[in-house]
């Protein structure tokens, strides 16, 4: 397995390519604007199938460059979840007043709790968790240790639930739900530095208060 990440566009947003580079398949998660590029010039470089963009939920920042994947790929399939389909087919609805124009789209396929994903011989399961946005999704890989967590809990903070349809409880209770998995997973957020939810638990306010620790 391998992880790429890149790090853009004017929410400093991350994206991650995972791949099972065995297999040569390769999966993208989320696309910032003007971050997506480098990460395709290395699937186009190391021979990979793109086989997805999978967006942990339809906010701007993590949906913008969409159109730049699947122009370059164009059977990556497009995955969100169901609650967050009106995002991406209305992008530009946003409460910030952005300086470019994404394209709208409807997803290929949609995002359920408990749906299970591959790449290549890599399991993934998708676990929702609202709260940021009615839709958002992590993403977990069990063999790899590894959680594509967007913006629930990231770096030190968690995900802002300040927006129309934005709920706090219900990101109370997904952080719950998250901080039952192996402490030693490895978390890959929305914004910020890559940490483990056990660091999290041990160094993140916001989660410690949600955890009552």
């Amino acid at each position: 397995m391998q992880i790429i990440m890149n790090t853009g566009g004017i929410a400093a947003t991350n994206g991650f390519l995972i791949a099972d580079e065995v297999a040569k398949q390769a999966v993208l998660f989320d696309a910032p604007d003007h971050t997506v590029a480098p990460l395709l010039d290395q699937v186009a470089k190391r021979g990979w199938d793109l086989i997805g963009l999978c967006l942990t939920h339809g906010h701007f920042d993590h949906v913008a460059d969409h159109a730049a994947v699947t122009e370059r790929f164009p059977k990556a399939k497009v995955l969100i979840h169901e609650l967050d389909v009106s995002k991406l087919a209305n992008p530009n609805a946003s409460t910030f007043t952005l300086p470019f124009k994404i394209p709208p789209r409807q997803p290929d396929a949609l995002l359920s709790d408990g749906q299970k994903l591959s790449i290549g011989m890599l399991e993934l399961t998708v676990i929702h968790t609202p709260g940021h946005s009615p839709g958002h999704v992590t993403f977990h890989l069990p063999s790899e240790q590894i959680l594509v967590g967007g913006d629930l809990i990231i770096g030190g903070s968690i995900g802002r639930a300040d927006f129309a349809d934005s709920d706090y409880g219900a990101m109370e209770d997904s952080i719950r739900r998250i901080m039952k998995l192996p402490a030693e997973t490895k978390l890959l957020p929305g914004h910020g530095d890559l940490s483990t939810l056990g660091q999290e638990r041990e160094t993140n306010p916001f989660v410690r208060e949600i955890l009552h620790e």
